[in-house]
């Protein structure tokens, strides 16, 4: 005979433990191996660049480049989050991992990281102005997202290695 109750979606209870033993045990280890703490100080560092970021950011594309032409005030927001990101990162975000090499390769790894994520960012920006039409801070949390997911993995694995 069938039971007329349904089955529980994923398994039931008992996989669905498992699973949360799984996600426990990895945090337990991105805990001990030091990640958990870099990733919660590169999001919290992360935030601050944001903000210095739409500080320069959203003034600039109200008063100086509108509509289409918000994409251009992304360089100058760049120049001035980057310097305060690349102290905020080197002596906090990834302050216990990898080494820092003397001289300015690190500084230069980290401006070419940061580079790229603004180039994504500009791009994000470009499509959501220009080409969709939107107000200018509506790409902005959709570029950020993706940049910062970008740019930790870089920065973790090529610039504070």
């Amino acid at each position: 005979m069938l039971s007329s109750r349904p089955r529980p979606l994923y398994g039931g209870a008992h996989f669905q433990g498992k699973r949360v033993t799984a996600i426990l045990k990895q945090i337990d280890q991105w805990r001990e191996s030091g990640l958990l703490g870099q990733l919660i100080r590169f999001g919290i560092a992360g935030g601050i660049s944001t903000l210095i970021y739409s500080a320069v950011y959203l003034p600039l594309t109200i008063w100086v480049f509108r509509g289409p032409r918000a994409v251009y005030a992304v360089p100058f927001a760049f120049a001035v989050a980057v310097t305060a990101g690349f102290f905020l990162h080197s002596k906090w975000s990834f302050k216990d991992h990898g080494t820092r090499q003397p001289g300015g390769t690190q500084q230069v790894k980290f401006v070419m990281v940061q580079a790229s994520g603004m180039g994504l960012n500009a791009i994000i920006t470009w499509i959501g102005t220009a080409f969709l039409g939107y107000p200018a801070w509506v790409p902005l949390l959709p570029a950020v997202a993706l940049a910062t997911i970008f740019t930790f993995i870089l920065n973790r694995w090529l610039v504070f290695a």
